[in-house]
C-alpha cells in the first residue's frame, strides 16, 4: 500500500476492494465515499469520489454490497498477507486469541454472534454512527 494523501495503491484486486470497503464504512458519517479505479502502474487505487473525479476516473464498481458472500479462499487470502489491512487484523484477532473449544461451542450451538454483538451495542449507548444516544435509545436501535 502506498503512503499518500490522495491514493492508495495495491497490487492487489481484492486487496484494494477491502481497503475501499472499510473506508467507505469509517467516513459515512461524513459522507465521504471510497472506490477503487486503476492505479498508475497497471495496478489498483482506492480514492475518494472527489479524487476520481478530478482525476476524470471513474468508480470501477467492483466493491460488493457486503461480505457475506466471503468464501475460505478469501479468508484464507486475508490470514496469508504479510501487510494486512489493520481492520483485518482486529477481527481476524479476535478470533485467534478465543479457546478452541469456545469457538467449536459457537458453531456446535449456533450461538447468534449478530444478537450477541448487537447487545454489546446497545449496552455502550452509541446509535449506528457511533454518536451517544443514550442506553434506551440505543436498546432501540440494536436490539431490533
Amino acid at each position: 500500500m502506498k503512503d499518500d494523501n490522495y491514493l492508495d495503491v495495491f497490487d492487489d484486486q481484492q486487496k484494494a476492494i477491502d481497503h475501499a470497503m472499510w473506508l467507505k464504512f469509517k467516513y459515512r458519517i461524513a459522507g465521504i465515499v471510497f472506490g477503487v479505479i486503476h492505479g498508475p502502474e497497471n495496478n489498483w487505487a482506492v480514492c475518494e469520489e472527489a479524487t476520481a473525479q478530478d482525476m476524470e476516473l471513474p468508480f470501477l464498481g467492483i466493491l460488493p454490497k457486503d461480505y457475506s458472500q466471503m468464501s475460505y479462499d478469501m479468508i484464507r487470502h486475508i490470514r496469508m498477507d504479510r501487510d494486512s489491512l489493520p481492520f483485518w487484523d482486529a477481527i481476524i484477532g479476535m478470533f485467534s486469541v478465543a479457546d478452541g473449544e469456545i469457538l467449536r461451542f459457537i458453531i456446535h450451538t449456533k450461538l447468534p454472534l449478530e444478537r450477541l454483538i448487537r447487545h454489546e451495542l446497545a449496552g455502550r449507548g452509541y446509535d449506528e454512527n457511533h454518536r451517544w444516544c443514550g442506553f434506551d435509545k440505543a436498546s432501540e436501535i440494536w436490539l431490533k
